[in-house]
């Protein structure tokens, strides 16, 4: 589907590009680059399906701290003006490999899946879940990734992923209801903190709603694409929008403009699409008789939930504007590699889902009680 509306409305994009800025790409430069990044995201798929996930997780602390060295490297290239550190509009979140870019955030989110996965079970078995031992740890990679996100890249999108990642792992931990309290208020804390430190997010919030203002220029033309493509869509090729009225028309606008490409009818079965696959990775978590297995696809979940969420309810007015893009539909690499590597690890995963439903208990009481597909299997046999 993606390929699809990038097919579509990429020659538009481009024929603006050309015209505002004298560049001379090819009507077909964003479907070519787009398909080698599903090509590259479909590898990268199957390799965490076959990577076993024991050796996955000896790597996820790792994995974290080689996103948090990177964002913290480019920013210290960006200081020094090396072309190395990709910069637009004011924020330094792309590293500039020439023919492409990588966006270490994408790295870092991946990290926090697995070792805040990897963390809860362990102090759970430990039985240290409310202890220093466990906050220690919790507060310092996540406040330090949220430093780097959303202080110095200036991304709230990806520190809002960030936030749901946390959050979703806690509620499904095992922790007291106090403790979960406690956790939410100080993350509420962080994010008013994040707001109001800066201008521009204090305008989108204070404009948010009144439309037709000049500050609701972006909101206003997603507003009119989504209204423009009534029930059924003007059709592949006519979108107004994309020619340069909707800005990120393929980034983190392609839901607006799918919604004056296909209509309706074609944006509920984008939402159909998403709202099956968020039920199966939920589906695959509450099977899991391992503890760490299960927190490893609720961050999954976490994480592609946040990005539908954020983008969607941004295109239609629902919460106030914030730069994100739509998962495995918005044009780019990176960040549809990095969830295809974690749909794939959760894909592995499901094939060592029990027959019932994980409950909040320590999982080494239960091995001995029942086994996973392949060993119901085996006792049949």
């Amino acid at each position: 589907m993606g390929l699809i509306i990038i097919y579509a409305i990429g020659p538009l994009r481009v024929n603006f590009m050309n015209m505002a800025y004298g560049s001379d790409y090819d009507t077909n430069y964003f479907f070519i680059h787009q398909l080698i990044n599903v090509i590259v995201a479909l590898a990268m798929f199957i390799l965490a399906f076959f990577v076993p996930y024991q050796q996955l997780r000896k790597y996820a602390k790792i994995i974290l701290i080689a996103g948090l060295v990177l964002c913290a490297l480019l920013q210290l290239m960006a200081l020094a003006n090396i072309p190395l550190a990709k910069c637009e509009l004011g924020a330094c979140r792309w590293y500039n490999l020439g023919v492409t870019s990588f966006q270490p955030a994408e790295l870092l989110k991946l990290g926090l899946v697995l070792y805040l996965a990897q963390l809860v079970a362990q102090r759970r078995k430990e039985g240290k879940l409310d202890t220093f031992d466990f906050w220690k740890p919790l507060g310092f990679y996540a406040g330090l990734s949220l430093f780097f996100v959303v202080v110095l890249q200036k991304d709230l999108g990806t520190g809002i992923v960030i936030i749901a990642i946390i959050l979703a792992i806690l509620l499904m931990s095992g922790l007291s209801w106090k403790r979960l309290a406690m956790a939410v208020g100080a993350i509420a804390v962080v994010g008013v903190l994040a707001v109001v430190s800066s201008p521009h997010r204090m305008e989108r919030l204070m404009t948010y709603g009144q439309e037709g203002s000049s500050d609701s220029y972006h909101i206003d033309n997603a507003m009119l694409a989504i209204g423009t493509g009534g029930f059924f869509g003007v059709g592949p090729g006519n979108s107004v929008q994309a020619t340069g009225y909707l800005p990120e028309s393929i980034n983190d606008s392609v839901f607006a403009v799918m919604g004056e490409t296909v209509g309706f009818v074609g944006l509920m079965a984008v939402v159909a699409c998403y709202t099956i696959l968020l039920s199966q990775l939920l589906k695959v978590s509450d099977h899991l008789a391992d503890l760490e297995q299960s927190l490893v696809v609720v961050g999954v979940f976490a994480w592609v939930a946040a990005h539908v969420v954020v983008n969607i309810g941004a295109m239609t007015g629902l919460i106030p504007l914030t730069g994100i893009t739509l998962p495995l539909l918005s044009y780019g690499g990176t960040s549809m590699m990095f969830i295809s590597f974690a749909l794939g690890a959760s894909l592995q995963l499901s094939c060592y889902t029990s027959r019932e439903v994980r409950k909040n208990e320590d999982t080494n009481s239960r091995r001995g009680v029942r086994g996973t597909h392949y060993t119901g299997s085996s006792r049949r046999a």
